[in-house]
């Protein structure tokens, strides 16, 4: 274990009441709730541009394509699909791509497949096809970092990994139609069961034919299309990682990023701050960084606790800074 490591001093943070800033595809500051994307005369990126995340990679970001023109006019089909639900490390990126119901055949002439039935270099040059195909074609990305699915999911009021996927997916669409894209049909790839989440979206967007399906991605080209968008990004970000903590010459040979993998464990116990926790690269809330820590951090007792009997012995028993997210509303605030 390192007893070395000094986090450095944290931005200053924003009041308690304040909406967190997500990037939009220009960059400016973008706050929830706020969909609709003005251009104001720039010049979009023709490919994948993660600079606006790799700035600030606490936060969630959202890229997206240039809209083809042909998308605004005819009827569209839409696909969803995510990369790295699973790993401890790094961000979930949630994709969609779009392009005309007419053009179906063209997509699948790209030969286009789930992204994770292909090598690296098949996604990144499927990818570079998807991009030559940008007069028809158009894609959309949520950057769900490592900092905002730990903090959601460890809130006081819990809010778990499906409604997190839920309500990105959700996001997503909505900036498509907000964009002028005319979404007729979408197609998802479940989290979740298919049913209960078909029924949700169809709710949700009355009007538009919606089909969940469990492995989507290997069904219908245009959910394998969103696929590939989303892992390219997700293999891209999680390489260029930005580690905003002091950690010297840090080790990148972190494995696949599951808790499984032999690689990534030993990288979590090669960087675990006995005080501080993990960099925030890590999925804090994941049960495989809990473990380490609560074995390996230092012991933490809050001094406020209000607390009496059972419950106060059990605080004392708390054995890292994680006994903060299982306080009583109110303590520690």
């Amino acid at each position: 274990m390192r007893h070395d490591m000094v986090w450095p001093q944290q931005k200053s943070q924003k009041p308690a009441d304040e909406e967190e800033p997500a990037c939009d595809v220009i960059g400016r500051p973008k706050y929830a709730g706020e969909t609709n994307i003005e251009e104001s005369g720039q010049s979009l990126p023709v490919v994948m541009d993660l600079s606006h995340f790799e700035k600030d990679n606490s936060v969630s970001c959202r890229l997206a394509s240039p809209i083809p023109d042909v998308c605004k006019m005819e009827d569209c089909c839409l696909g969803i699909d995510e990369a790295g639900r699973g790993p401890v490390l790094g961000p979930m990126v949630y994709g969609i791509c779009f392009c005309p119901v007419s053009k179906k055949e063209d997509l699948k002439d790209l030969q286009v497949a789930d992204s994770k039935t292909l090598t690296e270099t098949e996604r990144e040059n499927l990818f570079q096809k998807l991009d030559e195909a940008r007069s028809y074609v158009g894609w959309a990305l949520q950057i769900l970092s490592p900092n905002t699915i730990s903090t959601s999911m460890l809130q006081r009021t819990k809010y778990n990994l499906n409604a997190l996927s839920h309500d990105t997916a959700i996001g997503l669409v909505q900036y498509a139609l907000a964009s002028g894209v005319q979404v007729k049909e979408i197609y998802v790839d479940t989290v979740g069961p298919a049913e209960k989440y078909e029924e949700k979206l169809s709710q949700r967007f009355p009007g538009i034919e919606v089909t969940v399906r469990p492995k989507a991605d290997s069904l219908f080209p245009i959910v394998s299309a969103a696929s590939i968008c989303a892992k390219v990004a997700r293999d891209h970000v999680v390489k260029g990682w930005n580690f905003a903590e002091v950690l010297g010459d840090v080790d990148k040979d972190y494995g696949s990023g599951y808790p499984n993998d032999p690689k990534t464990k030993t990288w979590l116990s090669k960087y675990l701050d006995p005080v501080f926790g993990y960099p925030q690269f890590v999925r804090f809330s994941w049960s495989t960084a809990q473990t380490l820590m609560d074995s390996k951090a230092v012991t933490v007792h809050w001094d406020d606790d209000e607390e009496d009997g059972e419950k106060a012995a059990q605080r004392q028993n708390n054995r890292s800074m994680l006994s903060y997210f299982s306080a009583a509303p109110g303590v520690h605030s």
